[in-house]
């Protein structure tokens, strides 16, 4: 018999092999590269064993977390299946604490320990998906839009004085300004030595680039209060670079805070400059619209 405190442990440990069976069986049948299938499909496998073997330890059947198989399938669908994948292994990792703590109860353990490590670097092999191929592209589109509108912007808005005016003038220089960035994606791509589309790396940057615009604009159209749109903007602006650096440090497994503070400090330091340039120009110029 485990002694109670250890058994909940066990127990634990239980329900996440079989939750995670659950997630890598549905994901297996989901994905449409035979490749891919396989591997999830030989991790489900493992995973259903370990939890076989918890279940000879506690005597009793465990049910799956099915809030977190509904999650992480649904993560996978909607962001890719890369990003679900890594954000789950890093859950894994508290995951090996557990079995750490529980290595008294039997030298198997030492097992499941070493299959769960070898989870990491066969899900590594998953990397190369459409999505993370044109990252890149992805990426030039948002930080440009990010640096460049919301830094011309704030200049507008301390320049201008007039909503629906910066709003307005926002849009054109967005519009403008995702189509030549978008072709200029597409002749850097073009002459690159990469099997990236070029059509595909400019309709990514052009479309991120525009999608972008629209969030940032769209305070100016729809509200009357200069400075609360100023402050949305870069409320905006902050909330895109943190989600995407978020999206883009788990995929890819790198330093998040870094990426964050990098991105957030270039698009607040060109906003800065642009309101400073942006007083001085309505002040020497005397402009009052």
């Amino acid at each position: 018999m485990l002694e109670e405190g250890l058994r909940k442990q066990v127990i634990t440990a239980q329900r996440n092999e079989i939750t995670e069976h659950q997630i890598y069986r549905k994901l297996s049948r989901a994905v449409k590269n035979k490749d891919y299938s396989g591997i999830l499909d030989k991790i489900s496998q493992e995973e259903l064993k370990h939890y076989e073997f918890f279940k000879t330890l506690t005597g009793e059947d465990v049910a799956p977390d099915r809030f977190k198989v509904f999650f992480y399938f649904s993560l996978a669908r909607l962001f890719g299946l890369n990003f679900a994948l890594k954000l789950m292994e890093n859950g894994e990792d508290l995951a090996q604490d557990v079995y750490e703590r529980i290595k008294q109860v039997s030298p198997r353990i030492e097992e499941i320990i070493g299959d769960e490590r070898t989870h990491e670097s066969e899900l590594i092999s998953l990397i190369d998906e459409e999505r993370l191929k044109y990252i890149s592209s992805v990426v030039l589109g948002l930080n440009d839009a990010l640096v460049e509108l919301s830094g011309a912007l704030v200049g507008f808005t301390l320049a201008l004085q007039n909503t629906r005016l910066v709003g307005l003038v926002g849009l054109i220089t967005g519009v403008a300004a995702s189509l030549s960035m978008a072709a200029s994606e597409y002749l850097s791509t073009k002459h690159e030595a990469t099997d990236k589309s070029p059509l595909k790396a400019c309709v990514y940057t052009g479309l991120a680039y525009l999608a972008t615009v629209v969030l940032l604009i769209s305070p100016y159209l729809f509200l009357q209060n200069i400075y609360f749109c100023l402050g949305l903007v870069i409320l905006a602006a902050l909330l895109v670079i943190f989600i995407f650096t978020y999206y883009i440090s788990v995929a890819k497994g790198l330093d998040f805070k870094k990426r964050f503070l990098e991105m957030a400090g270039i698009s607040l330091g060109v906003a800065a400059v642009n309101y400073i340039l942006g007083l001085v120009i309505r002040n020497v110029f005397g402009i009052d619209v």
